[in-house]
């Protein structure tokens, strides 16, 4: 596995991300693999526009969110200024806000419910729009956390097809803090294989280059980039 590099040292998020794109590109070559196989997405969750122009302006155009409301205020205002932004949604969906969800997001990583799929078929039906959904698998199976059984991953991802129409683009995960996120990045990959989906959700700020090296197709990497989290008022 690649050398962890200090990151969050670095001054500004423009410098740090050059830094974390040149550690993904490192992970990627020492696991054998192209570094424009790994997209970064630079969550931006609770952090304002003064924080997030820096890095639309440095080149990064992967960004993730947690929530659709707090998505809702800012993002629309920036988009108008980069529209080739590509917004993810990474964090828990209710299915009452599916539809917002499919108007403003690019792609869905929360998808863990029989309910939702309904909920995002009938969004994405009615306004036309076919943002890339990623399934969420609960890997260490934690009470308090989204996403499906590991045991029932396949089949929901067969439901979704067939069931509900949806396309899906991959597997997403979150591992357990106090455990090693290797075995669960295995795990999601193995699911994938057996779900016939190519993309990898799956490795954050401290454990990206494990991800990788494990096939990551997706990081999703915000305190490396910018630093502590600020507070985003709701609106």
């Amino acid at each position: 596995m690649a050398p962890e590099t200090n990151l969050t040292a670095m001054d500004g998020p423009a410098q740090r991300l050059s830094g974390v794109q040149a550690a993904i590109a490192r992970a990627a070559r020492h696991a054998g693999r192209n570094p424009q196989d790994v997209t970064l997405i630079a969550v931006s969750k609770t952090h304002g526009a003064d924080a997030i122009l820096p890095v639309i302006a440095a080149g990064q155009r992967h960004f993730g969110e947690n929530r659709v409301q707090e998505a809702q205020a800012k993002w629309p205002a920036l988009k108008a200024q980069a529209p080739d932004v590509v917004l993810h949604l990474i964090g828990a969906l209710q299915s009452n806000k599916a539809e917002d969800a499919v108007r403003l997001f690019d792609v869905i990583h929360a998808l863990d419910r029989e309910k939702l799929a309904a909920a995002l078929s009938a969004a994405i039906k009615k306004l036309g729009r076919t943002p890339q959904l990623f399934v969420q698998v609960n890997t260490g199976e934690e009470p308090q956390k989204a996403g499906i059984a590991p045991n029932e991953a396949v089949a929901f991802v067969t439901s979704c097809r067939e069931v509900h129409g949806l396309s899906i683009s991959g597997l997403m995960c979150i591992p357990p803090e106090d455990e090693e996120p290797a075995m669960h990045f295995a795990l999601l990959a193995k699911l994938a294989r057996q779900a016939g989906v190519a993309g990898l959700s799956m490795g954050m700020s401290g454990d990206f280059e494990t991800a990788i090296a494990l096939g990551a197709t997706h990081v999703r990497i915000g305190t490396a980039i910018f630093g502590a989290r600020g507070k985003v008022a709701e609106r």
